[in-house]
């Protein structure tokens, strides 16, 4: 089942799933948008994916998917412990969400089947969302560059933080590139991308999503390397320019990592090992130590977790922490059996992507741009879709005549 056979109504169920993921916290926009607002456009933008891809697919169409059953198993400890009433109705809500969330990747799972389809409509979505952070930092740059939180690039006209826009910027740079080495967009498309694109990550001083840009395009181009002569000149020449970049711009790149942090808060990582190590230390018991406390913000104390496994820990357990480390091994395990292709590169570089920014940043556990990310990499390894044969033309039928229709001619 081609690109050119997916019903446009797939891709706008699946931008719908991109604004549902964009959350509601970040900071302070031009125009002050009431939280209250924002949670109702991400929620009534789930609803209206899981009503269009139910139309679109009203025989309920499925294919079979690991990923899919795995997050459908995560539901599971989800529920039992976000019913306790210590959770507060929220939990429960946030449990909804999950389930809205994974009965739509379901239905539009029927047009999973290893092509860039939804790869292009990753790119395509998130590029129109970093599209309102350059808006944004036109119309305000006071706004959007603001000193609460150190300069870093937020969003000026919806409230983003600087670690998601460097996620989604790292995301569709490192697709633009594999597509781009696989012959499926020519260099002035993928420019038109990219570029501003690299520009936005590095206003936005994002570590984590310029370490996972780099480690899963080191990961992807070299799965890769043996079978294209594309990939290995691109890495020979990044491998160069890096070079070159270390060598002049040390002292530039060293002060943009850092940040002006001190060492001991570039050590605790930006204070997250003292939650983690709190988070650690909370007294558990039996149930809340295998299902968790209840879905919830993804914070401790009042302070935010930023580490998916610790979150997943805290929210739904040490079944939740199986389940969701399950995800990764099946979904880099089918990966690696894959023949060298386009396709296998562009799902590994999503995979290692989203497990090395799990450590710090939340998410794998709940509805957000990380199961979409993983979402994409399950299209990826799909298999094909069996062919449909066409149908037989009609042979006409030939008038017999009324002599020749006996058992005997005499």
């Amino acid at each position: 089942m081609g690109a050119d056979r997916t019903p446009k109504a797939v891709g706008a169920a699946w931008g719908l799933l991109v604004l549902n993921t964009l959350g509601s916290a970040g900071a302070r926009t031009v125009v002050p948008l009431p939280r209250s607002l924002i949670q109702m456009v991400t929620m009534g933008a789930l609803a209206a994916a899981f009503a269009l891809a139910l139309t679109v697919n009203l025989r309920l169409r499925v294919r079979p998917s690991a990923y899919l059953f795995l997050l459908t198993l995560l539901l599971v400890p989800s529920l039992v412990s976000s019913a306790d009433p210590e959770s507060g109705f929220g939990a429960l809500f946030r449990c909804a969400r999950l389930a809205l969330f994974v009965g739509t990747l379901w239905l539009l799972s029927r047009w999973w089947d290893g092509g860039p389809t939804f790869v292009r409509h990753h790119i395509r979505m998130y590029f129109l969302v970093l599209g309102s952070v350059a808006a944004g930092l036109v119309v305000s740059p006071g706004a959007a560059l603001p000193e609460l939180y150190g300069g870093r690039l937020v969003g000026a006209l919806w409230p983003l933080t600087p670690p998601q826009i460097g996620q989604y910027a790292a995301v569709i740079i490192g697709l633009t590139v594999l597509l781009l080495l696989g012959g499926r967009t020519d260099r002035r498309g993928a420019a038109l991308v990219v570029v501003p694109s690299l520009v936005l990550l590095a206003l936005t001083h994002t570590r984590t999503a310029t370490l996972g840009l780099i480690a899963g395009l080191v990961l992807a181009i070299g799965s890769l390397f043996l079978t294209s002569a594309a990939a290995r000149r691109f890495f020979g020449w990044t491998v160069l320019c890096a070079a070159v970049a270390a060598v002049g711009f040390g002292s530039a790149l060293q002060a943009w990592f850092l940040r002006g942090q001190s060492q001991e808060n570039f050590t605790s990582l930006t204070g997250r090992a003292k939650v983690w190590d709190a988070l650690l230390a909370a007294d558990r018991t039996t149930s809340e130590l295998l299902l968790g406390t209840g879905l919830g913000d993804k914070s401790f104390g009042g302070l935010p977790i930023d580490n998916s496994w610790l979150a997943v820990y805290h929210e739904q357990g040490l079944t939740g922490v199986a389940l969701v480390a399950a995800v990764l091994v099946v979904l880099g395990g089918v990966a690696l059996l894959r023949p060298p292709s386009l396709s296998r590169a562009c799902a590994i570089f999503l995979i290692s992507y989203c497990a090395i920014a799990s450590y710090t940043e939340a998410g794998l556990g709940d509805a957000s741009p990380y199961l979409l990310h993983l979402a994409v990499a399950a299209s990826l390894l799909a298999a094909p879709a069996p062919a449909t044969p066409l149908p037989a033309p009609d042979v006409p039928r030939r008038r017999v005549p009324r002599w020749a229709r006996t058992s005997e001619v005499i």
